[in-house]
């Protein structure tokens, strides 16, 4: 439980503070934990390495330090979302292309809108239904039940609505019924259940979920991505819907999709190293 407590800790000096105060707090934290933390930098550094083996180790250490700490700025937006609405939207954020998602909901198949552990996903997870669109996430189920009611409590305040992973399969299809759209975060998967795609060109594991809804209802893919700017407003993107024509083989038809959208992580995660939130190891050889 002191996960939970440390998690309202940081909430209330979140809110208590003004941003830059609470950030330059949450940096002072990260650093203590970058210092002491052999196993994250250890993690994070093999994942940079994978993506840049030509990059010299000390630009990978700053890249990595970077990471740590726009990890603690994402944290800080996080607990604030209780004081994030339209006008925060119209003064912090850049959109472009925004009107993608006018374009899939006009033809009537709902919407799957994917990112990566990049940026700042959660942000942009809320900020589509606070622009007017009815979107649900498919989120993780954390183990201790205070601390996933304070996750689903921030992200369902501003509009968003919560399908616990586990369960995701009949309300997905049901929110692409209802010509909605369904948010989901596909570089990384939690069931063990994926299928292994090259990323960098080493294997790893992808959710199947993104491929196998737009399979199942042909709802449009539309990647998003919430990037942090440098003077820390963001730059909400989305990119041109996914086109894709099954050959009616599932299974190369599902891999052929990731792969049409593992091309754009790929392109994001070189833009934004240090906006890759991968703590973890992700390769399945390393």
């Amino acid at each position: 439980m002191l996960s939970y407590i440390l998690y309202r800790i940081g909430q209330f000096i979140a809110l208590s503070l003004p941003v830059k105060s609470a950030y330059r707090i949450a940096i002072f934290f990260s650093d203590i934990h970058y210092f002491f933390a052999d196993k994250d930098r250890a993690r994070t550094y093999a994942n940079l390495k994978a993506i840049f083996p030509d990059k010299p180790d000390q630009e990978i250490r700053t890249i990595r330090l970077r990471m740590f700490r726009n990890f603690a700025k994402y944290l800080v937006d996080f607990f604030r979302f209780s004081i994030v609405d339209k006008e925060y939207i119209k003064k912090n954020v850049t959109l472009v292309n925004v009107d993608y998602l006018d374009q899939v909901l006009n033809e009537g198949r709902g919407g799957i809108l994917l990112s990566a552990h990049l940026g700042n996903w959660e942000l942009g997870g809320i900020a589509v239904p606070l622009l007017g669109y009815p979107t649900s996430a498919v989120a993780f189920v954390h183990a201790h039940k205070k601390v996933n009611d304070f996750f689903v409590t921030q992200r369902e305040s501003k509009g968003l609505k919560v399908i616990p992973l586990g369960k995701a399969v009949k309300q997905c299809l049901k929110v692409i019924a209802a010509n909605q759209l369904i948010a989901l975060v596909g570089d990384r998967d939690f069931t063990e259940k994926g299928t292994i795609i090259d990323l960098f060109n080493k294997p790893t594991i992808f959710p199947e979920g993104p491929a196998a809804f737009h399979l199942k209802t042909g709802a449009p893919i539309v990647p998003i991505f919430m990037l942090r700017n440098k003077d820390d407003t963001f730059t909400f993107r989305l990119e041109k819907p996914i086109e894709f024509t099954p050959t009616g083989d599932n299974n190369q038809d599902l891999k052929k999709l990731m792969g049409f959208y593992k091309l754009i992580f790929e392109d994001y995660i070189r833009k934004y190293p240090d906006q890759w939130y991968m703590f973890r190891q992700f390769w399945v050889e390393q």
